[in-house]
């Protein structure tokens, strides 16, 4: 352990003297990190690199008297392709090779099946309404056994919306049409009162896997990244740990793109800032 330790200042100390690192940054919160393909090479050894590092820091989250409901864990990895092209396959669908498979990773009601449908026709309706093609749904497999009775209780219907672009756009146009959709998806959902209906992520890049559960659950509670095929080049994992806001399974992280490490902690003041920051955030693509 010494070592490791020694070792450890040695090439913090490196890092300082090179104005790469400022000590004064650190600070005691939640549980987050970051594993890359330096090559940017999708391999099976990011996923379970990030799996085994986001275990290790189960301990930046609190865990309930149940002992099994957590303040919520996640990982964000890239969509493996190969693999999702046979997850479309199952529904009787043939892809093409050119074209990218888009997945929506979706919080639904779990026993308002009427909200459901209604869930389910807002985000097809957006989908389509701008051009994309609907492979169709699929019920992403989960093990309830591992949570606490309080996340079980408050456990959403995970599925997959899985569908491709038939316009050609390139990524970047991509991405800010997925991010529009998004908006309206939420938009349409708060007007008429689906509040349950949540997109964890959205992209044909990344797809996020998190909830309530304790991190060492994660890929027991999510059989697909046990799936030795679920490769990825860079992967971001984060712990949650609750402090003002109480923990559901929509606030567990990742976000849509990234995680952050500690809490926002004064709704009234990121509000005000935010509108502060409006004039510079403009722009003519939207």
């Amino acid at each position: 352990m010494t070592d490791i330790i020694t070792d450890y200042k040695e090439r913090r100390d490196i890092l300082v003297k090179a104005g790469g690192y400022d000590p004064s940054s650190e600070h005691d919160a939640c549980g987050v990190g970051l594993i890359a393909s330096i090559d940017a090479t999708p391999r099976r050894e990011i996923v379970e690199m990030a799996i085994a590092a986001l275990k290790a820091v189960w301990h930046r989250g609190a865990v309930d008297a149940d002992g099994k409901t957590g303040d919520g864990a996640g990982i964000r990895l890239n969509v493996p392709q190969d693999l999702f092209r046979e997850y479309v396959a199952r529904t009787g669908h043939r892809t093409e090779d050119d074209k990218d498979i888009c997945v929506g990773m979706v919080f639904l009601p779990r026993t308002d099946f009427g909200a459901q449908d209604a869930s389910r026709a807002i985000v097809e309706s957006e989908i389509l309404r701008d051009g994309f093609y609907i492979y169709g749904w699929r019920q992403v497999p989960v093990h309830g056994g591992c949570l606490g009775e309080k996340a079980n209780l408050t456990r959403p219907d995970i599925e997959q919306v899985l569908f491709c672009d038939t316009r050609g756009r390139d990524q970047e146009e991509l991405d800010r049409a997925l991010y529009v959709i998004r908006r309206r998806i939420e938009k349409r959902a708060r007007e008429v009162g689906l509040h349950e209906l949540y997109i964890c992520s959205l992209s044909s890049q990344d797809v996020v896997y998190k909830g309530m559960f304790l991190a060492e659950e994660i890929d027991n509670f999510y059989p697909d990244l046990k799936d030795e095929r679920f490769v990825s080049r860079v992967a971001i994992f984060h712990q949650r740990y609750s402090t003002n806001t109480f923990p559901e399974w929509r606030l567990a992280q990742p976000f849509r793109m990234l995680a952050h490490n500690g809490e926002i902690n004064t709704l009234k003041g990121n509000v005000n800032w935010m509108k502060s920051h409006e004039i510079q955030m403009t722009s003519s693509v939207f």
